[in-house]
C-alpha cells in the first residue's frame, strides 16, 4: 500500500486488468447475449479511439504532474493542520475529495474553457465500460488540479490527495455501463450506472445533471439530481463525427478559439467567451 501511495500513478495501471475483464464480461454477457441496446455495443474504431485518448491523457498527467507536484508541496508548507493518515482520516479525505470533485465536474460543464477538455468524455454517442477511458490530455491546462488545492491547504499530504483523486476516478469506471440497471437502496447514496447514464444524456431534462463522482448525495443537496426515466440519448448536440483522437481532443478548443479571436470583440467579450457556459456546444 505504501508503494502505491508513494507512486499513485501506478494505481490505474494496477486496476487495468480489472477494467479489461469488466469490458470482456460486458461484451460477452451483454452485447453477445443481446442484453445491451445498440448504444451500448462495442465497435473496434471507437474502442481504439477511447484507448488512444486514455493513453494521451495518462501521458499528459505524468508530464504535468511534475509541475503540479512541486506546487502541491509548496502549498503544503502553508497547511492549516498536520493530519496523520488513519482509517478515519482516509475516509474523511475520500468524502472531501468527492465533494470537491462534484464542483470540478460541475464547473467542467458550466465554464467553456473547462468544457473544452471535458467534452471529449461526452462526445461518444454510446455508453459502455470503454467510455470511461475517453478522457482528454488537456485536463491539466483546463485546471482540474486547482480543485484539490483546498485539501492540501487543510493539511492532507499531497501524495494521499493524488492517490484518492485517482482512486475516485478508478471507481467511476464502474458507472459507465448499460449492462447494470438499478442497484436498489444504493441509488440513494452512491453514483450508479443509472445516475451516470443520465449525466451522459443529451435529452433536455438530463443536460447538466448528476455530476457525482462516488456519492450522489451532492447532487441531491445542490439541486442537480435527475432520475433516469426517459431512454437516454448519448452524445453532444454538435457531434465531432470522428474516431481520430487528436480531432476529438481539439474540436472544441478550435471552435472556442475561433470565437475568442472573432473581430470587433472587446477584451471582456473574449474572456466571457471562454468563461461563460457552453450552451450551444453541448
Amino acid at each position: 500500500m505504501t508503494d502505491i501511495v508513494d507512486n499513485p500513478e501506478w494505481l490505474l495501471l494496477l486496476l487495468a486488468p480489472v477494467f479489461i475483464a469488466m469490458m470482456a464480461l460486458e461484451y460477452a454477457f451483454g452485447q453477445r447475449a443481446g442484453r445491451l441496446p445498440k448504444s451500448g455495443h462495442y465497435s473496434l474504431k471507437e474502442l481504439m479511439c477511447n484507448f488512444s485518448l486514455a493513453g494521451l491523457h495518462q501521458l499528459s498527467d505524468l508530464l504535468a504532474g511534475l509541475l503540479i507536484s512541486y506546487l502541491y508541496l509548496s502549498v503544503f508548507g502553508w497547511r492549516l493542520f498536520d493530519i496523520e493518515m488513519s482509517l478515519s482520516t482516509f475516509l474523511l479525505l475520500m468524502i472531501l475529495q468527492d465533494f470537491f470533485y462534484y464542483w470540478f465536474h460541475r464547473a467542467s460543464h458550466r465554464v467553456r474553457w473547462m468544457w473544452a477538455a471535458h467534452v471529449v468524455h461526452h462526445s461518444s454517442e454510446g455508453m459502455n465500460f470503454s467510455t470511461a477511458f475517453r478522457q482528454s490530455l488537456m485536463y491539466p491546462l483546463a485546471g482540474m488540479w486547482l480543485f484539490w488545492l483546498p485539501l492540501i491547504v487543510i493539511g492532507f499530504d499531497p501524495k494521499w490527495v493524488v492517490f484518492v483523486v485517482l482512486l475516485n476516478l478508478g471507481l467511476q469506471f464502474f458507472v459507465h455501463t448499460q449492462w447494470i440497471k438499478r442497484l436498489g437502496w444504493l441509488e440513494w447514496v452512491f453514483n450508479t450506472p443509472s445516475h451516470h447514464r443520465v449525466h451522459h444524456g443529451r435529452n433536455s431534462q438530463y443536460i447538466d445533471k448528476n455530476y457525482a463522482g462516488v456519492l450522489i448525495v451532492w447532487d441531491r443537496i445542490f439541486g442537480t439530481f435527475e432520475p433516469e426515466v426517459e431512454t437516454v440519448r448519448y452524445g453532444i448536440s454538435k457531434p465531432v463525427e470522428s474516431f481520430n483522437p487528436i480531432t476529438v481532443t481539439f474540436a472544441e478548443w478550435k471552435d472556442m478559439w475561433r470565437d475568442v479571436i472573432a473581430p470587433d470583440k472587446t477584451l471582456k467579450q473574449r474572456l466571457t467567451t471562454m468563461l461563460s457556459p457552453p450552451n450551444d456546444n453541448k
